[in-house]
């Protein structure tokens, strides 16, 4: 059956299909997740473009939220309307908030068992390989011009040198600014067009009444709600910033916010996971510790959600302004740098621990280039390395 004879429900399916898969395997991190969407939905399915798909990546790092589930639930949209946003967003972080919860009641037995230790080293040496396709790619695409490179590298830098957590919302500001002043420079041409959002404005409206509302909710489970809405709502830079927003608003142990943290990194799927794990963890004696972790995870992903909606709407209407087409290419450099600054940090940093581990990604990344053989693949292989290590 061709891709066009697909139905909306087969297209729905689709979607929570791929992006279950993914649950289970994405290690890394939110950049990693990026890498990963490229390899799947845009290089082997083919589901949008590198430019729709760079169009999403800078979405997601203006919009406050959870940035690699925002760019997937973009890419559900696209594929098969608002059904196919909620599937891809309940797939990609189904896997997770089990694995979370069930951390949270049965305690770390995990932690320190050399097979495990090993295997999840292997998978992110895996990331540094599908985020460096991704940088590859993404430079061949929009890095074409010495303007445009340069950006990168300015980005790459500036993010790398600067010890903010909004260093990434700063450069892609800058190249907001740079794009509108240097428009006949850039030489912008028109932009793929992304998929129109019915009633955006009241995804918005939703968004922001919720946050208001929010201040007036303060215990059981509206209260718990409330303030993981609020930590989501105001989270720039990814899941690494959520932590100082959960210690805000959520009335959490020190200790348990930390454990959390740990688990969230250590397990596959989004870092705003985190809240799940949160979530169960303070459920009160004879509460449904899975119906609180719900709620936690519900709430700290659902402003970022219905932001990237009415975000993307308001993107498509300026579309076809010639400055804005240009603010469009410098973000889309931009983009490239933050993948390049996040390649080197955490993921690069915390995976590549000796000569082995970089020969292994040496590897990796050339079989990736030139074979492009499938995710799962390449996880298996990766699994296999790992298990091989533990000996």
């Amino acid at each position: 059956m061709t891709d066009k004879n697909l139905s909306y429900f087969q297209r729905v399916v689709e979607v929570f299909v791929s992006f279950l898969l993914l649950g289970f395997t994405s290690f890394g991190g939110p950049t990693a997740h990026l890498g990963y969407f490229n390899q799947t939905f845009i290089k082997r399915k083919q589901w949008a473009s590198e430019t729709q798909y760079a169009q999403w990546v800078a979405l997601s790092q203006i919009v406050p939220g959870p940035g690699s589930s925002q760019v997937g639930f973009a890419l559900g949209y696209h594929r098969a309307g608002l059904l196919g946003a909620i599937a891809a967003f309940i797939a990609f972080t189904l896997p997770s908030f089990v694995v979370m919860v069930l951390v949270a009641q049965f305690g770390n037995h995990w932690q320190g068992n050399v097979f495990f230790d090993s295997v999840v080293h292997a998978l992110k040496l895996l990331a540094v390989v599908v985020v460096a396709d991704a940088c590859i790619s993404m430079w061949r695409s929009f890095c074409q011009s010495k303007i445009m490179a340069g950006l990168a590298l300015f980005s790459a830098a500036f993010i790398i040198l600067s010890p903010s957590g909004f260093a990434s919302l700063a450069v892609l500001l800058i190249a907001v600014l740079l794009g509108f002043l240097a428009t006949s420079s850039i030489v912008p041409t028109a932009s793929e067009s992304l998929p129109k959002i019915r009633f955006a404005w009241c995804f918005f409206a939703v968004a922001v009444v919720g946050f208001i509302v929010s201040f007036f909710l303060d215990s059981g489970l509206s209260g718990l709600f409330a303030g993981f809405y609020r930590a989501g709502a105001l989270v720039f830079g990814g899941g690494h910033v959520v932590l100082p927003m959960l210690s805000t608003f959520v009335p959490t142990p020190e200790s348990d916010l930390l454990l959390g943290y740990a688990a969230a990194q250590a397990v596959p799927g989004p870092m705003f996971a985190m809240a799940s794990f949160l979530g169960a963890s303070v459920t009160p004696e004879g509460g449904n510790v899975w119906l609180w972790a719900g709620v936690a995870t519900l709430a700290v992903f659902s402003s970022g959600l219905l932001l990237m909606l009415s975000a993307q709407a308001a993107w498509q209407r300026l579309s076809h302004h010639v400055r804005f087409r240009s603010a469009v290419a410098s973000l889309n450099a931009a983009v490239v740098g933050i993948l390049l600054a996040a390649l080197y940090y955490p993921i690069g940093t915390s995976s590549l621990l000796g000569w082995v581990d970089v020969i292994i990604v040496g590897l990796g990344l050339a079989w990736l280039i030139y074979k492009r053989p499938s995710i799962f693949v390449l996880i298996m292989v990766f699994i296999v390395v790992g298990l091989f290590r533990s000996y």
